[in-house]
């Protein structure tokens, strides 16, 4: 079902106030964040900066955004705004410039993004430093005001430097992960034929025009078969003179079956989202005070220990056992393929598993914390305010009985999600026999790390 066949949506989506609304709303709450955590109370459940960031906004991307609109958060994220609009000369489209006024036109130098680099291996490096240090980042209103300034720094500096949203599509933290579980959502922009696409050989979805920007993301849509590198910016829609955008209703984790462009980039993200979910659920929730001490002294040796712990189980311990579970199932299977081609492959078995594991993580805390967010609504400093009357509100702790068993659900509908994808992928090349020889203990590998996880969470 292509959505764009509804009349309101379409227009709300081609034009640009809407979304500059919602992205200028953000980027105030994010400034507000900012300003909090340098001169607001440093007590965590107080400041806005806090509340807002690791429950309000991270319950909405883990629980909402993410499983239901991929990458819908990209498309109104605030960080690269102040940076796009200066690399554009503008803050809404092209109209009233020159014509012909393309993205690849920067008012910065408008590099292109060095071909080595073209991947998320950096934005793996930058989420497992954010992980690292996360134990300071999270309770500290101040730390967290630093990391935010730094990625307005960092967002705005590539954009002056490289075309397009560079900073989004190779460095932020955050959009990888979000780029990796996108591709379970149940939702696509897709062209609608690629044929039309062949015959219109300006291709000003990708270049831009008069009507809208080149892909910020430098994707080119005609060639894009999973959700992965698109922003759901909605340029394309504005730029298309044929109307052959879709913004599609689909089946979730469709785009787990597309062989193509399956990448060891992409199997490594599964796991150090796998591993980090775990490593997040013992220390922040585990009864383990000597864990919790080292985590959060960073620069101790205690620290140095968990932090080479961590790194060993998701660069090379949870990979390793994958691996080995792989070869198993070849031998098995006696499938032809090489065991690194099969590594990948099965490693997308993992991304329903790591998509739940984070929902059934993030249930522990947004639930039994989101009261603090009316408090900070109303005293968004923790100077005493009570703007709308909610600042004496106590913490109150919701559904703190059915939050085990919903995480149990969860968890054993990411188990079974990735059981069926791993015996889908192995089929592609195996007849059925072969193929449930060859998934069989890589479904053992989710098995034991679902029940590893709900050890941690419930136990």
């Amino acid at each position: 079902m292509n959505l764009l066949h509804i009349p309101l949506i379409k227009a709300l989506l081609k034009n640009r106030w809407p979304q500059f609304t919602i992205i200028v709303i953000a980027l105030a709450g994010f400034i507000l964040a900012i300003l909090s955590g340098f001169f607001g109370t440093p007590v965590g459940s107080r400041n806005f900066g806090i509340i807002f960031v690791w429950i309000a906004w991270w319950a909405i991307l883990m629980l909402v955004a993410v499983p239901f609109f991929g990458r819908g958060w990209c498309g109104i994220c605030p960080i690269p705004a102040p940076g796009e609009w200066i690399q554009r000369g503008a803050m809404l489209g092209p109209r009233g410039q020159a014509k012909g006024a393309t993205l690849s036109k920067s008012k910065g130098l408008g590099r292109r993004w060095p071909k080595r680099f073209r991947n998320i291996w950096l934005q793996n490096g930058s989420f497992l430093l954010v992980a690292l240090f996360s134990t300071v980042i999270l309770p500290q209103p101040r730390v967290t005001a630093i990391v935010l300034v730094a990625f307005l720094f960092v967002a705005v500096g590539a954009s002056l430097i490289f075309e397009r949203r560079a900073f989004c599509r190779y460095l932020c933290p955050v959009g990888g992960f979000i780029g990796l579980y996108s591709q379970l959502a149940p939702v696509e922009v897709r062209v609608v034929d690629t044929a039309v696409c062949k015959s219109h050989t300006e291709k000003t979805c990708y270049t831009g025009n008069d009507d809208g920007y080149g892909c910020p993301w430098d994707v080119f849509p005609p060639g894009m078969v999973k959700n992965t590198y698109c922003g759901t910016c909605m340029e394309c829609l504005r730029t298309c003179p044929h109307d052959n955008i879709a913004i599609n209703i689909r089946a979730i984790g469709t785009d787990l079956s597309v062989e193509r462009n399956r990448k060891l980039d992409e199997a490594y993200k599964a796991f150090i989202m796998l591993g980090a979910a775990a490593v997040y659920s013992a220390v922040l929730l585990g009864p383990w005070g000597t864990l919790k001490l080292a985590a959060y002294s960073v620069g101790t040796l205690p620290w140095m220990a968990y932090a080479t712990s961590f790194l060993t189980l998701i660069l090379l311990a949870l990979p390793g056992i994958f691996w080995l579970m792989v070869w198993f199932g070849k031998r098995l299977s006696d499938a032809s393929q090489p065991t690194k081609k099969l590594f990948i492959s099965q490693a997308y078995a993992l991304i329903p598993l790591g998509l739940t594991a984070w929902i059934a993580f993030s249930l522990s805390f947004v639930f039994a914390n989101f009261s603090y967010v009316l408090v900070a609504l109303s005293d968004p400093f923790g100077w005493g305010w009570d703007l709308i009357g909610t600042a004496g509100i106590g913490w109150t702790p919701w559904l703190t009985n059915l939050t085990p068993f919903l995480q149990v659900g969860v968890l054993v509908g990411g188990f079974i999600w990735a059981a069926i994808t791993s015996s889908k992928i192995a089929s592609e090349k195996l007849d059925a026999a072969r193929a449930a020889r060859l998934s069989t203990p890589v479904i053992g590998f989710c098995l034991v790390f679902t029940l590893t996880l709900m050890g941690l969470l419930i136990a």
